[in-house]
This record gives structure tokens, C-alpha cells and sequence, in this order.
């Protein structure tokens, strides 16, 4: 239990000691008339001591008692926590209890030291308010110039520190608790259909890239994904890859192997017939170096060195300037391969796992507009279930009418669309007669 002591008076005066002129029957200490006299004093939940200075003996017994039903409840906080700076509160608290890679640190890293620090970096913690927080991440666009997905990424990670701080029992409550994060404002994917990808296989006039482009389109694997394969991960008998490491690059590093950026990316794929024969054949042509940097990767650059990103990226611009289609990033095929997915019939969450997102509503949020189809699938699976005797008929062409009226209206937007961009390209999967399900149909 705590206690109050008399800072300015001794407890224990030595016999023969003079009077305090001020207050009778006591003796003088050193501090007296130095600052506040009444000191409140009480252990913390770990047994440290905690003190505060107060005017008057009221003040510090209300505190007391204020502190000790804290405790009793469960819902006490270090008085002194709350002055740390956000910035000692980011690097050495909140930075590190992050699952994260190298690359992933740096990231976070360079997303506090230009948009939090500059703002926030020496204030103490515990002074930022809710209106300040609503402030600050309206200056994400308004000052910092950023769009699409980047505010709310930024945002979420100094969410994510304030959080942190709660539940290390910084601060009571974190500022950003009433206020509703940025908008995701992201553009729809416009993927390749499978006729495009074709075209771009057959443009590619080196058999390394050529083949990168056909095996990345049927697996949906990222560039460091594709450009860090080991023959060791590919099982051909039973026709699978292991998806367990990416080639990446990292300022002062160079070239290097990491692991995935979240657990979700690790993933065993099924291949289909025509990958584990473009591997095959490829490594007959090509066999897999046994030392050098790229020793055991499936695509490597002469003399076993390994493929660069900006290798990889001026590659498909070449081919797509050669195949007289509109620019690509290598990315788009990893699109690609989710839309022929979508429009096969999988379900997201099968999406999500080849993909290797973190959770599903990622896939979802990022391809929800090729799941279209699946929304018609499941009006005539309940139309055709629920129609009487003799109406299955009429409820199929009902639903056949319903998505033609659909399709006309979407094609008029995309008409619009394709007028005010230099391309416009088309979502494949968006109508059953055309694009990728069609090829897939045929």
C-alpha cells in the first residue's frame, strides 16, 4: 500500500534539533520550502517504486488511491511511460517486435523517417491527440503527395505503432482509436489475356526469357520468386514446387536470397503438364550451373551470374515494344495467372493460396472485380434450384437476360474508358463469350 511522505520535514530529527520556523513540532529538512512538499509514493505492479510530487497531503492520497485501484483492476500505466519521444517509442520498441524481413525493416524504416518523424519524432507519445492524428493522415495526400494504396499503408503502420503502445501500456488509449483509416483507393487490375501472353512468348527471342514468360504465367510467381527458383524445389514426379525463398536487391547488399516477406508466401504449387515440360525441356537445353552465384537456379544470366529486377524488367519492355502491345510489368502475369484462376472457377481463398497473400480479403480487394462471373454462377445455381416444375427454363434464360443487360452496361463504361486512356484494356474474365474464358472454353 502506498504512502504519503513530508518532503519538506525530517521523519526522524535528530534530538536537540531546532524547530521549523513554519510549522511547529517538526524539523526542517534540506529540501524545505524547495518544491512541492507532498510526495506520493506506492510500488508499481512489479514492485518498483513510483513517486510524484503534489501541493497539497489531499492531492497525493488521491493519487494513491488513484494508482491502487489501478492496479487492483488490472488497468494501470506508468505515469513516466507516456514521455517517451515517438521516435525512441518507433526504433527501439515498436521497429522491433515486427515479424519482419530486411528488406520489409527498411520499408517501415524509410516510411517513419519521412512521413512520421518530421511530424511527430520528438514529441512525447502520449501528447499526440485524435485530432492531430485525423490531421496528420490527411497530410499523407495533401502534403506528402501520396495515392492509390501508399496512405493507407503508411497510415496503417504508425496505427499499428500507436496499437502497440496501448497494449505495452504506454498510453491509456491510442489517438487513432475514433478515427477511420485512408481509403483504399486502387486502380483494377487490367491482367493479359491468355492470346496477349501468347504473343509475348512468341516475341521473346531469347529462350531465358522466353520460357521465364510461359513458366511465371502458369504459376503466378513474383519476379524474385521466378528469378530465385532451385531445381531442388521443383518435383517433377509429383509435379509440385516449393515456393520457399525470392532473389532481391537491397541498397549496400546487392543481389541476394531472402525469405518470403509473410508465412502465407511459403506455398507448395501444383504444376500442370506444359510447366514441368518447359522446365524439362529448358534444363536440357540450359543445364542448371553447379557453382558460380547462381548455382542450382533453374534461370540464371551467362556464366551462372543472377538475374537482376531491372534485368527482368527492361527484358518484357523489349518484348512487348517487339510484340506491338502495350507496355507490361512482369508483374502483370502474376495477374494474368490469377484471372485465369477467377475465371476457371476457383474460389478465393484456393486464389489466395497460390498467390501466397497474407489473407484472403487481399485477393479479394485486389481481384474483386474478375469474381463477377462467380456472382452469375451463383444466380443460376439458386435460380435453377428454386424453380418450379417446368420453369427451370424460364428461370435460366431469366438469368441469361439479366447478364446480357449486365454486359451491355459494362461494355458501354468500358467503351467510355477506352476513349479517355491510351489503352483500354478490357478485364478478360468479364464476359463469358470472350477473353480468357473463352480461350480456356476452346
Amino acid at each position: 500500500m502506498g504512502y504519503v511522505a513530508d518532503r519538506w520535514h525530517k521523519t526522524r530529527p535528530t534530538p536537540g534539533e531546532p524547530e521549523c520556523g513554519q510549522h511547529k513540532g517538526m524539523v526542517a529538512s534540506a529540501a524545505h520550502g524547495k518544491g512541492k512538499r507532498w510526495q506520493a509514493r506506492y510500488d508499481d505492479p512489479n514492485g518498483r517504486e513510483v513517486t510524484s510530487l503534489w501541493g497539497t497531503k489531499a492531492e497525493a492520497e488521491r493519487e494513491i488511491n488513484k494508482q491502487e485501484s489501478a492496479k487492483d483492476s488490472g488497468s494501470w500505466l506508468d505515469p513516466k511511460a507516456g514521455r517517451v519521444t515517438v521516435e525512441r517509442f518507433a526504433l527501439d520498441t515498436w521497429l522491433p517486435a515486427q515479424s519482419i524481413n530486411g528488406r520489409s525493416e527498411v520499408e517501415y524504416l524509410g516510411a517513419l523517417r519521412r512521413y512520421c518523424f518530421p511530424e511527430w519524432g520528438q514529441r512525447e507519445i502520449r501528447s499526440i491527440k485524435p485530432s492531430e492524428a485525423g490531421a496528420w493522415q490527411k497530410l499523407l495526400t495533401t502534403k506528402y503527395k501520396l495515392k492509390g494504396t501508399y496512405p493507407n499503408r503508411v497510415a496503417r503502420y504508425i496505427r499499428g505503432l500507436f496499437r502497440l503502445a496501448v497494449i505495452d501500456r504506454v498510453i491509456p488509449v491510442s489517438p487513432f482509436e475514433q478515427i477511420p483509416a485512408p481509403a483504399m483507393d486502387e486502380t483494377a487490375v487490367q491482367p493479359p489475356d491468355v492470346a496477349e501472353v501468347k504473343q509475348l512468348i512468341a516475341a521473346a527471342t531469347i529462350d531465358r526469357w522466353r520460357t521465364m514468360l510461359e513458366v511465371t504465367a502458369l504459376t503466378g510467381l513474383r519476379s524474385g520468386e521466378i528469378r530465385g527458383l532451385r531445381l531442388a524445389r521443383v518435383d517433377f514426379l509429383r509435379r509440385t514446387m516449393l515456393v520457399d525463398q525470392q532473389l532481391v536487391h537491397e541498397k549496400g547488399k546487392g543481389l541476394y536470397f531472402d525469405e518470403l516477406k509473410t508465412g502465407a508466401g511459403l506455398r507448395t504449387l501444383p504444376l500442370n503438364k506444359r510447366v514441368i515440360d518447359l522446365l524439362a525441356a529448358y534444363i536440357e537445353r540450359h543445364p542448371v550451373p553447379s557453382s558460380g552465384p547462381g548455382a542450382g537456379l533453374i534461370f540464371t544470366m551467362p556464366a551462372a551470374g543472377l538475374i537482376g529486377e531491372s534485368t527482368i524488367d527492361y527484358a518484357i519492355k523489349s518484348i512487348c515494344k517487339r510484340a506491338g502491345v502495350r507496355p507490361r510489368h512482369w508483374h502483370e502475369l502474376r495477374h494474368h495467372y490469377a484471372s485465369v484462376l477467377i475465371a476457371g472457377g476457383e474460389n478465393p481463398k484456393v486464389v489466395q493460396k497460390r498467390l501466397g497473400h497474407k489473407d484472403v480479403m487481399t485477393t479479394l480487394r485486389t481481384y474483386s472485380h474478375l469474381f463477377a462471373e462467380a456472382e452469375e454462377r451463383t444466380r443460376d445455381v439458386l435460380d435453377a434450384a428454386w424453380a418450379e416444375p417446368g420453369e427451370a427454363g424460364d428461370a435460366a434464360e431469366s438469368s441469361a437476360d439479366h447478364r446480357r443487360t449486365l454486359h451491355s452496361t459494362d461494355d458501354h463504361r468500358r467503351t467510355s474508358k477506352t476513349e479517355s486512356l491510351e489503352t483500354g484494356g478490357r478485364i478478360p474474365e468479364s464476359r463469358p463469350g470472350s477473353g480468357v474464358v473463352a480461350q480456356l472454353r476452346g
